[in-house]
């Protein structure tokens, strides 16, 4: 479908802000932008919102998640703040504080946001951690990493049998250990079931605590995910949020016509769920599903089950999550109906998507109700809590992540034909927890927060068509002639040409002649190919791929392909998927030498020969 075909059909209607933006030229060469509109007022705790709707629509469903006999369990907007205040009132009994917070080992549950919300009263960080640091790791050496930098006064988990080993390695003895369900399963470790929580009513206390909370004080901890370093623990105030969530609502203006309704299975220790979606429900007095499934095979049909059900009005997903839901939505009338019926934006961010899985869901959602449904995005990070950059307006280019919202302020400084991108605003954060040296780093002489990502103009005469994300400037590198390799670019080319037989692609050649790669194979698509006939196929692609490259930096001459997956121990992959570049390199060092060496070992698959 070409561009003038989508434009002439038509839209669902949907509030939208603004999409202007104010330019200024530094004589550097640097360019600030920010938006014409001024951010309106926004409160100073988050918990002002819980409040008030829990008086203006006490009965609404604020949260709901799956029982294991298949029902919904829901907690509505007025049983949600009396049994926050429980929380809080237990929390305050327990002298937890900023040196003493709460951690949270297990996913999204109804107990969690409980544990969340009633720290967030009293003015008691919280810092929900991967559950994959609990579940997936050996060693738990990246939650052993977390508790020591925040000494915890209390730890949750959902499950004591589940979480029983990281708990038993990794959390020292006297702390104090809370859990939904078998407690007792904790071998010789007390544990407090969680329902011991909501016996204490204490309204003087927890009225006292909330009249110190103001925009300063910590919300959260949140850890990045550690894909260009180690995970650092982001403090994030009251201030961010709230501030962050009014720039939301600036773009995504009909939040203030119409609570949204999200299904969502992303993860609450990332700020996409645990800010953005989190946030946005609270913020708008909207209902938030617990999607139970994720985007694999195995746990998408879950998320099918729930969209089957719930009809959302605003629907987030990782690039993965939407590619995995093409499939069903492809031949199933049934839930294109009920996904569609009522959604007034898609959204994608955390990473790159296909152009082709963002055409072709704009497609279906035509085929099903005869408009177009806006695919929309942003980006930000950890750091920025997180919006910084959204996009509000209809495109054929998956890669524009539009202006910076009201509120937002945008330095974009020369780098290698780019813009590497800086950032202010109230939705910043102060720092790192217990890291002056990271902290200081990760702002520049004005004050500026490095927000670590190269950008281009999509129209280099008009920064009012937005910004193309470019990659991760730290993943960048020069080969030895001196030419600038764009890994971010190159990665995503290059995993496309492979698709589906690669999950990812690690891009080496810094200080060589030309570019190589190792290769992560998708093991189900690999099934039944023989090594030396994946071999071939991979050369074959990966010489197409050199045929469409304009030069030396866009191509990959030698590849590897790696019989071992990267590990989250090691910190060569995240909880979330994404690699760690620098990691991989580091840990396989013998791997990019073979892929150098002269003459070539037999398994190096040589692309340009």
């Amino acid at each position: 479908m070409n561009a003038a075909a989508n434009m002439a059909r038509p839209v669902r209607g949907v509030r939208l802000g603004q999409t202007a933006v104010e330019v200024e030229r530094r004589a550097d060469g640097a360019l600030l932008l920010r938006s014409p509109q001024a951010l309106g007022r926004y409160p100073d705790r988050l918990t002002e919102r819980l409040e008030f709707w829990a008086a203006r629509a006490p009965e609404r469903v604020f949260l709901a998640q799956r029982e294991a006999g298949g029902d919904w369990r829901s907690l509505r907007y007025g049983e949600a703040l009396a049994q926050a205040r429980r929380v809080g009132a237990a929390i305050l009994a327990r002298g937890l504080s900023a040196e003493r917070p709460i951690v949270v080992l297990s996913g999204n549950d109804l107990e969690h946001a409980l544990i969340e919300l009633g720290a967030l009263l009293v003015g008691v960080p919280y810092a929900p951690i991967s559950p994959a640091y609990s579940l997936l790791s050996e060693d738990f050496a990246r939650l052993r990493q977390a508790l020591a930098l925040l000494t915890p006064g209390l730890v949750f988990a959902a499950d004591g049998t589940a979480f029983g080993r990281a708990i038993a390695a990794a959390v020292p003895a006297d702390v104090e250990r809370v859990v939904t369900r078998n407690h007792g399963a904790l071998a010789g470790r007390a544990a407090t079931p969680f329902a011991a929580l909501l016996e204490r009513e204490d309204a003087a206390a927890v009225d006292a605590a909330q009249a110190r909370v103001g925009p300063d004080t910590i919300a959260k901890f949140l850890f990045t995910s550690g894909s260009t370093d180690v995970p650092k623990a982001v403090i994030n105030t009251q201030r961010m949020w709230c501030a962050n969530q009014e720039m939301i609502r600036s773009v995504l203006a009909y939040f203030r016509d119409e609570p949204p309704v999200i299904v969502d299975w992303a993860p609450w220790h990332h700020t996409a769920a645990g800010n953005h979606d989190f946030g946005l429900v609270l913020f708008n007095g909207g209902s938030y599903y617990i999607d139970e499934g994720k985007p694999m095979p195995g746990a998408i049909e879950a998320t099918v089950r729930n969209l089957r059900e719930i009809a959302p009005t605003f629907y987030f997903n990782v690039p993965k999550g939407f590619e995995a839901l093409l499939p069903y939505l492809r031949t199933d009338d049934a839930l294109r109906r009920s996904f569609f019926s009522r959604l007034k934006v898609l959204w994608f961010a955390g990473a790159g998507l296909a152009q082709h899985v963002f055409d072709e869901m704009k497609e279906l959602a035509y085929r099903s109700c005869g408009e177009t449904i806006l695919f929309l995005t942003g980006l930000g990070s950890t750091e920025t809590a997180p919006l910084t950059l959204a996009r509000v307006w209809d495109t054929d280019d998956a890669a524009n992540m539009g202006l910076p919202p009201p509120g937002a302020e945008l330095k974009l400084v020369p780098f290698e034909g780019k813009y590497e991108m800086r950032v202010k605003g109230p939705h910043i954060t102060p720092g790192y927890w217990r890291q002056p040296a990271l902290t200081a780093q990760a702002f520049d002489a004005e004050g500026w927060y490095r927000l670590g990502d190269a950008f281009s103009l999509a129209d280099p005469q008009d920064p009012a068509k937005g910004l193309r994300f470019e990659g991760r400037v730290a993943e960048d590198f020069k080969l030895a002639t001196g030419t600038w390799v764009h890994v971010g670019a190159l990665r995503a080319r290059c995993v496309a040409q492979l698709a589906p037989l690669a999950r990812d692609v690690v891009i080496a050649g810094h200080d060589r002649d030309y570019v190589g790669a190792l290769i992560v194979p998708d093991p189900q698509a690999c099934a039944g190919l023989g090594e030396v006939p994946l071999r071939a196929e991979f050369a074959a692609r990966l010489r197409a791929l050199a045929a469409s490259s304009t030069g030396s930096s866009m191509r990959i001459e030698r590849a590897l392909v790696l019989t071992q997956a990267p590990s989250l121990d090691a910190g060569e992959m995240t909880d979330k998927g994404s690699i760690n570049q620098r990691a991989v390199l580091a840990r396989r060092a013998a791997l990019v030498e073979a892929l150098y060496a002269e003459p070539p070992a037999a398994d190096v698959i040589r692309a340009t020969d």
